[in-house]
């Protein structure tokens, strides 16, 4: 997960100059000459919101997408994207005018069923006239042919990652709309297939298994990926470099893949080998790894400011910046135990809403704690034990509470505090000390098993629960979860709240551009 404070703001507040980002309107289609005008305009545009409360500008309705296929040429001597991805949809409206997220990409042309559509940049918007109005619950095909620039924006305002010799993706939680126009939201999933065409010395990667390589003109060549399960846009991993492709066999045979920059390899190998005993101890709880490969993708950047996150749990891949990877074992392994996590808990299901947030980051902590502290391994602040960390974090609660809201009710400027983290772990342990670690393990899987490959609300959780405990806990949950007071402790009445501190206002925080938030590192 990555860890910092997005920034959403208009276009051109982001960049400065509204042509960099296409912010202008584009070039359009004209309507098809002689078409009668009831075939034009019957229906109505599809509303451009899916109302998140986190960032109520993102996403778009009307339709859901099904899939994407997107086919990326990367040319090395200018450092540009020639990129064109095609969706298929379905209308849940008869739709005059639809909307994609869009930022910062240069849109040359759009076909909707074939055919030329009008369509224009506004502000984070790719909005398109098809030449007929899409029908209620049909079925549509989308084109949208482009160039992008991997270094036009820098970061944490895009969603690529410009390496020495070629680039990453990092499209979490807002980002993927600058990487590819989509409906970036993650309570619209879909099946990917990527196609990456790269010259000789570099080699395309993306989420999910190699199913082709083509050997094309002029030394280039061209890598297909395609994922089994279905993702998030914010999930999307593409990237080019002059890679290695590191096998081994985890647990029950999962192919284990790394994606490894060539002059590290050996250097990260013995961080890479932690792989199969991490997805190990991680099934022996929450079950089998959910999808059809995992590994490692140490980006090969070592600028400070290349990305502001340690790990991103990209689907099948972790990014990682190489340098971390390079420490000892008991320094990495209860991060990597914590990204490895989300392939369950953000991945497998991601959340319906991104105040939904503390389901992926409290789920990742308290089982990257619970490795780190099973391993004796001390935490940062020299602690050993869950109950002792607990303890110290149940005395900020309410003051976090003041600073960053309830653990279930993020704003954009504090969505990745550490009361997503830190305060998600502390509603769980309550929760396992109510109703017993047999029942919570239970509830735990039951959970994963019912939203798998879909999203799931905060809700959603608390009816699963109150289901697999056979008891009404919705009212002690949003205590913890909504409520501006630390509720009491079940199983440790003498622990107390430190006072709130007067010196502190509501709302305040750290001026860090960037931080990292996770008691796994």
């Amino acid at each position: 997960m990555r860890y910092r404070t997005r920034v959403t703001a208009p276009a051109a507040a982001l960049i400065g100059t509204a042509a960099a980002l296409a912010g202008a309107p584009s070039a359009q289609a004209a309507p098809t000459a002689g078409e009668p005008a009831a075939r034009k305009k019957p229906g109505t545009p599809g509303p451009e919101t899916l109302g998140d409360r986190v960032y109520p500008a993102l996403g778009n309705d009307g339709y859901r997408v099904s899939a994407y296929d997107l086919d990326f040429s990367y040319d090395p001597a200018s450092r540009l994207v020639d990129a064109k991805v095609t969706l298929r949809l379905r209308t849940t409206q008869a739709l005059s005018r639809f909307a994609l997220d869009s930022l910062g990409l240069d849109i040359r042309s759009v076909r909707v069923q074939g055919r030329a559509a009008a369509f224009e940049q506004v502000e984070e918007k790719l909005r398109i006239t098809p030449a007929r109005t899409l029908p209620d619950k049909s079925s549509a095909t989308v084109c949208v042919e482009y160039s992008a620039d991997p270094r036009r924006i820098p970061q944490p305002l895009t969603g690529w990652v410009d390496t020495l010799d070629g680039f990453a993706v990092c499209g979490q939680p807002n980002l993927a709309h600058t990487v590819f126009p989509c409906n970036d939201h993650p309570s619209d999933k879909a099946d990917f297939t990527f196609r990456i065409t790269v010259p000789a010395g570099l080699r395309g990667v993306a989420s999910g298994l190699l199913v082709r390589t083509e050997t094309l003109s002029g030394g280039r060549t061209a890598y297909t990926y395609r994922s089994r399960e279905p993702m998030a846009t914010e999930l999307v991993q593409i990237t080019v470099g002059d890679y290695v492709i590191k096998e081994r066999q985890g647990p029950h045979g999962l192919p284990l893949r790394d994606v490894v920059p060539a002059a590290r390899a050996a250097a990260l190998e013995p961080a890479l080998a932690l792989t199969p005993g991490l997805v190990e101890w991680l099934e022996a709880r929450l079950g089998a790894y959910p999808f059809e490969t995992y590994g490692l993708l140490p980006c090969n950047s070592d600028a400070p400011n290349a990305f502001d996150f340690t790990g991103l749990e990209t689907q099948t891949l972790t990014l990682y910046k190489p340098n971390y990877l390079l420490q000892e074992e008991s320094k990495i392994g209860s991060h990597m135990m914590h990204e490895l996590v989300h392939s369950y808990f953000g991945n497998s299901v991601s959340p319906a809403d991104w105040a939904d947030l503390w389901i992926n980051e409290g789920h990742a902590d308290f089982y990257g704690l619970l490795y780190r502290y099973e391993r004796g391994w001390t935490d940062s602040l020299g602690l050993s034990t869950m109950e002792a960390r607990m303890k110290n974090t149940y005395a900020q609660g309410d003051q976090w509470r003041r600073t960053s809201g309830p653990v279930a009710a993020p704003n954009a400027a504090n969505l990745f505090d550490s009361q997503r983290y830190l305060g998600g772990v502390l509603v769980l342990y309550a929760l396992r000390n109510l109703v017993g670690e047999a029942t919570f393990n239970t509830l735990e899987r039951t959970f994963l098993a019912r939203y798998r490959n879909a999203s799931a609300s905060t809700e959603d959780y608390i009816a699963v629960a109150s289901e697999v405990a056979g008891q009404d806990l919705g009212g002690f949950l949003r205590d913890w979860l909504y409520g501006t007071k630390t509720p009491r402790m079940p199983g440790h009445p003498d622990w107390t709240v430190t006072p709130v501190s007067a010196s502190l206002a509501p709302g305040r925080r750290s001026t860090a551009r960037s931080h990292d938030n996770s008691a796994t590192l």
